[in-house]
């Protein structure tokens, strides 16, 4: 825990450092971290626990002992098979309960900091996200470093552009701890917006409003999140916040939202193209019908040939275009490539929401089954380290500990690997949690079974015997 810990430290290191947060604020959001660690320390703790466990006794001929009286591994294995099997159980309770209340806890502490001292979200030089807009400050000063000099400001529109740039010569963040609302107050300054003009002449004009203010104040909403009342929390995407019960439900809310939206933008996009609209020929379809009741079976069907071909040469023949004149045909031909330009347009711009859909949902389907996987991965890796640890017959801090980081590595880098795969929709969800442990539960069998039989890791003797073989029938000749 104290080396992941150190690790955080380092990937938070810039929401934590130059911020003016106290040491209790930073002990606090390090404490809440920790809970989601365990999903990483645990499984490595099971593992090198059990091989240092295991390699000790072995390594003191304690099992040859064992052996001698008649106790298989298995029956020294027991108690603590029962023991590993009941941390499994309350591993599933701390990822189902206290993981999700960390996370929730995180996010109040920013939204709280971020309320409470504003100023530790901006840096100095740099421009920073601030809900919603680009900011930037030379220099901030005073209590909380609310007081800010030589402002700008970049806000994008709903089409990601940067449409609106504000420069101020100071400013000043007010904020409390009673209120949703953060108040950026901005003197002695210039205001510039580019104005969206629907019209396309107006548009070449390229129309923007600008104004000098001596006090411009902003209002910056920041929503708040209940701590006690898990239903409060409907606008929080974030899977990790969410016990088995929630996700179950957000899940299956998920999947029939995206069949909604997918099904109604593809009647849109029907209607709108006016796609797999029947085209009936009355007196063909009976013309047909007659020919085909006929008794005469190969006179119907050549007759049927016949027509078809007839009305085939006639559809490549027939050009609707020829009906009007030259200029009514650019017209035409211009609306309908402006009409397919604008579906496709639609269909792009559908995807890309829907990709984000599904990966929310994807995650949902992920986070529910990485619950279960993480209480089975520590019975699983516990048959992997206790016989490995029997087998190789050593302990303390050596060799085990280099087997035990080894093996973690490759479990863990197949489940970030799985799991980022999961989320794109590349393998199914399910899949992406249980793989790294689907592929170490062999592993275990296998050296379950070999410390079982008192065999070492690999049995090379048939290679060596087998040439040996060869080189006495040699010898022989």
């Amino acid at each position: 825990m104290f080396i992941f810990i150190f690790q955080t430290i380092w990937l938070f290191i810039d929401d934590l450092a130059g911020k003016g947060l106290d040491i209790v604020i930073i002990g606090k959001f390090l404490f809440y971290l920790m809970p989601d660690l365990t999903e990483k320390v645990l499984p490595l703790t099971v593992l090198l626990s059990s091989i240092l466990t295991f390699g000790a006794i072995a390594e003191n001929y304690e099992f040859a002992a064992m052996k001698a009286s008649g106790i298989s591994l298995q029956r020294s294995m027991l108690s603590l098979i029962i023991f590993v099997t009941i941390l499994g159980g309350v591993t599933f309770f701390f990822a189902n309960n206290v993981i999700p209340l960390s996370q929730r806890k995180i996010y109040n502490l920013r939204r709280n900091i971020a309320k409470v001292k504003p100023a530790a979200v901006v840096s100095e030089g740099v421009f920073s996200d601030f809900e919603g807009m680009n900011i930037k400050v030379d220099e901030k000063y005073g209590d909380n470093d609310r007081f800010l000099r030589n402002v700008i400001i970049h806000i994008k529109s709903k089409n990601n552009l940067n449409t609106t740039v504000i420069k101020s010569e100071s400013g000043e963040l007010v904020s409390s701890e009673a209120s949703d609302l953060i108040q950026l107050v901005l003197k002695n300054g210039h205001y510039y917006e580019d104005v969206t003009s629907k019209s396309n002449d107006s548009k070449m004009k390229f129309p923007f409003a600008q104004a000098n203010f001596d006090t411009y104040t902003m209002n910056i909403e920041i929503p708040e999140i209940n701590n006690d009342e898990l239903e409060e929390e409907r606008d929080i995407s974030t899977d990790k916040m969410k016990n088995i019960s929630r996700l179950t439900k957000d899940i299956d809310s998920l999947r029939g939202d995206n069949y909604n939206i997918v099904r109604a933008f593809s009647k849109n996009i029907e209607s709108r193209s006016g796609l797999f609209v029947p085209l009936i020929n009355n007196s063909a379809d009976s013309t047909l019908t007659d020919l085909a009741t006929r008794k005469d079976s190969i006179s119907a069907q050549k007759a049927i040939a016949a027509k078809a071909n007839i009305a085939l040469q006639d559809s490549i023949k027939e050009n609707i275009l020829i009906l009007f004149p030259d200029w009514q045909q650019i017209q035409i031909l211009s609306s309908a490539k402006n009409a397919t330009s604008s579906i496709l347009g639609s269909v792009s711009g559908k995807k890309e929401e829907m990709q984000k859909r599904y990966k929310i949902y994807n995650m949902h389907i992920l986070s529910l089954h990485n619950k279960y996987a993480l209480a089975f991965s520590c019975i699983i890796l516990f048959f992997v380290g206790a016989p490995l640890g029997a087998i190789i017959r050593k302990g303390g801090l050596g060799l085990p500990m280099v087997i035990a980081i080894v093996l973690f590595l490759i479990y863990y880098f197949i489940g970030v690997f799985a799991g980022n795969y999961a989320k794109e929709d590349n393998i199914h969800p399910i899949l992406g949690a249980w793989l790294s442990t689907l592929i170490v539960l062999p592993l275990g069998i296998f050296l379950t079974k070999r410390a079982t039989e008192d065999k070492g890791m690999m049995n090379f003797g048939f290679i060596s015997d087998f040439f040996k073989k060869i080189f006495k029938k040699k010898d022989k000749s």
